[in-house]
């Protein structure tokens, strides 16, 4: 199978480069805020949009009268406007919010579809040259493009597009159900439960302090500047610790499980919980999903998610009856039908797992308790020595 595939390095610019790189962000982030207004105003004045074609054009006349544009590369520009109308049409299909105006004080990103080079410890940048790169593994199959970028703690990389043909993993027919959690980060359908590293929540009084220091700084000073620096490096790590973890994870059950059984969470919904909203932010579950869809891609796995609204939670998977009276705080209790002690997030996974696999969304008719056939069950047993 024939997928694409992102191979990211550190690299290292000297001093002349980095003004040089520091050139083409700002000129392609002009020419993104540019001709955003322009199809705003545009759009106002005739209630008609522009395409990437019409602000293609309207590109080489601003290039005649603002010459100071060539500086950067002319693919750099031009995908700069592929970017905006991408985020136009995201917008129009409602994945995303309207597009935003781009600030020098964020991530910096360009794009190079051609006329770049890699050789030894090295990578050839077009109006830049030949910049120090550490490649700590192979670049693997067909280089399609380059993506340069840097961070608010002033670290560039480079993101090499590759195609690549991926070896067919042979059919795995075990299947896993997934519950997320806050306390445990995971709990799996076969009892395992995986703990939450809570990266935020360990750096939060290092970062309270940098931040507490930054504040004290005077507006525009280099002071500032440098504390800035330092309270964007301490984000940047903790982000990189929880990716970390997150492929790590992912990899491990797409490469095992031929089936995996999530649960559709509202997560945009519950970050808006005041007392909760920071531990979820800091757990990471919606990019855990994304991970795990695509690797899924690779590896031949199936990807299933039951309603937001089944109740994985409060479902005896044993007998089938619903425990209405379950608050968040228990995390144990006993099925008033088939007095069997139940773990509640083993239940949840074993729930999502026979939702995936099974389809017992009709199990529930009127209010009545209905006794599903389940695939998948644990020993009455083993819940009890679970729950003790």
């Amino acid at each position: 199978m024939i997928i694409q595939k992102g191979f990211k390095y550190r690299i290292y610019p000297n001093s002349i480069q980095q003004g040089l790189l520091a050139i083409q962000f700002g000129h392609s982030r002009f020419i993104y805020n540019y001709f955003l207004q322009v199809k705003q105003d545009f759009y106002k004045e005739t209630k008609k949009s522009l395409n990437y074609y019409d602000t293609a054009s309207l590109l080489v006349e601003l290039k005649k009268e603002k010459k100071w544009l060539k500086q950067a590369g002319s693919q750099v520009l031009q995908h700069s406007l592929k970017n905006l109308d991408i985020a136009y049409n995201n917008f129009f299909k409602k994945k995303t919010r309207f597009p935003k105006f781009k600030s020098k004080y964020n991530k910096q990103s360009i794009k190079y579809p051609q006329h770049y080079k890699i050789e030894n410890n090295k990578t050839y940048l077009p109006k830049v040259g030949w910049v120090k790169t550490k490649f700590h593994r192979l670049v693997e199959g067909t280089l399609k493009s380059v993506t340069v970028s840097k961070t608010k703690s002033g670290n560039y990389y480079a993101s090499f597009l590759c195609e690549l043909e991926i070896l067919s993993y042979p059919n795995k027919l075990t299947a896993i159900g997934i519950d997320v959690g806050i306390k445990d980060f995971a709990t799996l359908s076969t009892g395992e439960k995986i703990n939450n590293p809570k990266y935020y929540k360990k750096s939060e009084k290092k970062l309270a302090k940098l931040q507490r220091n930054l504040a004290r700084k005077k507006k525009g000073s280099i002071n500032r500047n440098n504390a800035r620096g330092e309270v964007a490096r301490i984000h940047e790590h903790i982000s990189n610790q929880r990716k970390d973890f997150l492929h790590k994870l992912s990899h491990k059950l797409t490469k095992k499980y031929g089936l995996i059984c999530l649960e559709d969470l509202n997560v945009k919904g519950m970050v808006k919980n005041r007392k909760l909203s920071k531990a979820i932010s800091d757990v990471g579950w919606s990019m855990f999903k994304t991970f795990l869809k695509y690797k899924a891609t690779w590896y031949g796995s199936d990807i299933k998610e039951v309603d937001r609204f089944f109740p994985s939670s409060k479902t005896c998977n044993v007998c089938g009856s619903i425990n209405k009276n379950l608050v968040l705080s228990d995390r144990t209790w006993t099925c008033s039908k088939c007095k069997t002690i139940l773990d509640r997030d083993i239940n949840a996974s074993i729930n999502i797992l026979n939702e995936c696999t099974a389809g017992t969304a009709g199990s529930q008719a009127c209010g009545e308790d209905v006794r599903p056939t389940f695939i998948y069950k644990l020993r009455q047993t083993s819940m009890k020595q679970e729950a003790q």
